[in-house]
C-alpha cells in the first residue's frame, strides 16, 4: 500500500492527467489535472468505460479488452458535457493498469473550458512552451490586424482626400474624372448640370479671396441642399461646379432643379460689412444610359449648354440640344 502511495504521488507530478485502474476496470486513483476535468468528484470507483468513450481502438468494452491495446494509441473522449477528446496509452501495473491521458490538439479548447495553468502539466511537458507559443502568435497576429486596419483606414482617408476639394468639401475633378466614366460604362442614366458662376472675379478682385472662398462654400452647400446621396456633387475648377443627377433624365426636373440653384445661389453673402452677391449660369445635359456614350462628349455638351446661357444673359439654365454643338464655342467670362 506504501508502494502504491509513493506511486500515486509521483505519477501526479509527472502524468497529473493519468488514472489508476484495478483489476476490475475501476478508477481507484485520477491525477490532479484529470480531476479538474469532474469538478463534481465522483471519479474514483466508477469504471473507466463508464467515464469515457473509447472510439479507437473499436470493439474495447472490459477491462480484459482494455489490456490486449496496451501499448496502442487510444482516442477517447469524455461521456459527460463537455465531450472533451482525449488521447491515451494504457500499460499494465500490478493487477490493474495505468492509463495516461492527454488533450492532443483540443488542448486550447481544454484550457479555456477548464481554466488551467501551468501548474496542471508536468514541467517536462511541452504543452506549456506550444501555449505561449500559441499565445505570442495570436498576439502577434491581434497587433498585426490591428495594424492593418489603421493602415487600412490610413489609406481610405488618404483616397478620400485626394478626392475631395478642401475648401468646399465637395468631389473634385479627380473624384469626377473616376465616377463619370463608370456610370457611363454601367449605362446608368443621369442628368447632369454644368454650374459657372457669374461677377465672382469682381467679388474677389474687389473684397478678396476670403471674400471669394466664403461665397465658393455657401454655393457648395446650395448644390448640396439641392442633391440626393446618390447623386454626384463636384467643384471642377475655380467657381465652376458639376451636379450629376443620378437615375434623372426628365427635362423638366432638371430645369427645375437648375432654377432652384440660381435662386438660392443669388442669395447675397454677408461678409464683414457687405454683401457679397454672384448669380449662376447653367448647362444641362443629359445621358439616357445608351452603350457607347462618350464621357467627353457628354461634358463638352454641357459646355456648349453653359456658353449659351452666359450668352443669353447669364443667370439661367440651357439644355443642350444638337444645334448647340454647331453653333461653336463662346467666350465664358465669370
Amino acid at each position: 500500500m506504501h508502494q502504491n502511495c509513493d506511486l500515486g504521488a509521483t505519477m501526479d507530478v509527472l502524468c497529473p492527467m493519468h488514472v489508476h485502474l484495478d483489476s476490475f476496470g475501476k478508477i481507484v486513483h485520477a491525477g490532479p489535472t484529470l480531476a479538474k476535468l469532474y469538478p463534481e468528484g465522483g471519479l474514483i470507483g466508477q469504471r473507466f468505460l463508464e467515464v469515457f468513450e473509447l472510439n479507437r481502438p473499436h470493439g474495447v468494452n472490459s477491462m480484459e479488452c482494455l489490456l490486449q491495446v496496451r501499448g496502442k494509441k487510444l482516442h477517447l473522449k469524455k461521456r459527460s458535457d463537455p465531450q472533451t477528446g482525449l488521447k491515451g496509452v494504457l500499460m499494465p501495473h500490478g493487477d490493474g493498469a495505468i492509463v495516461n491521458l492527454s488533450f492532443g490538439i483540443s488542448i486550447l479548447d481544454a484550457v479555456r473550458e477548464y481554466e488551467l495553468n501551468a501548474r496542471d502539466f508536468a514541467a517536462t511537458d511541452l504543452t506549456i512552451e506550444m501555449l505561449y507559443l500559441v499565445e505570442a502568435k495570436s498576439a502577434a497576429m491581434e497587433a498585426s490586424r490591428k495594424l492593418n486596419q489603421r493602415l487600412q483606414g490610413a489609406k481610405i482617408a488618404a483616397e478620400e482626400q485626394a478626392y475631395t476639394d478642401t475648401l468646399t468639401g465637395l468631389k473634385n475633378r479627380r473624384a469626377l474624372d473616376y465616377i463619370l466614366p463608370r456610370m457611363v460604362e454601367e449605362t446608368t442614366p443621369f442628368g447632369l448640370l454644368h454650374v459657372d458662376l457669374d461677377f465672382f472675379k469682381e467679388v474677389n478682385d474687389t473684397k478678396g479671396h476670403a471674400a471669394g472662398d466664403l461665397v465658393l462654400q455657401h454655393v457648395a452647400k446650395v448644390l448640396v441642399d439641392s442633391s440626393r446621396d446618390d447623386d454626384v456633387v463636384a467643384r471642377v475648377g475655380g467657381d465652376e461646379f458639376v451636379l450629376v443627377i443620378n437615375g434623372t433624365t426628365d427635362a423638366d426636373v432638371l430645369g427645375r432643379i437648375s432654377q432652384r440653384i440660381i435662386k438660392e445661389v443669388e442669395r447675397p453673402v454677408p461678409y464683414k460689412d457687405s454683401l457679397c452677391q454672384v448669380s449662376a449660369s447653367v448647362g444641362i445635359a443629359i445621358h439616357t444610359g445608351e452603350v457607347g456614350a462618350s464621357v467627353d462628349q457628354l461634358m463638352a455638351d454641357a459646355d456648349a449648354a453653359l456658353y449659351a446661357s452666359k450668352h443669353d444673359g447669364r443667370a439661367t439654365f440651357t439644355l443642350f440640344t444638337p444645334d448647340l454643338r454647331d453653333s461653336g464655342p463662346l467666350a465664358l467670362h465669370s
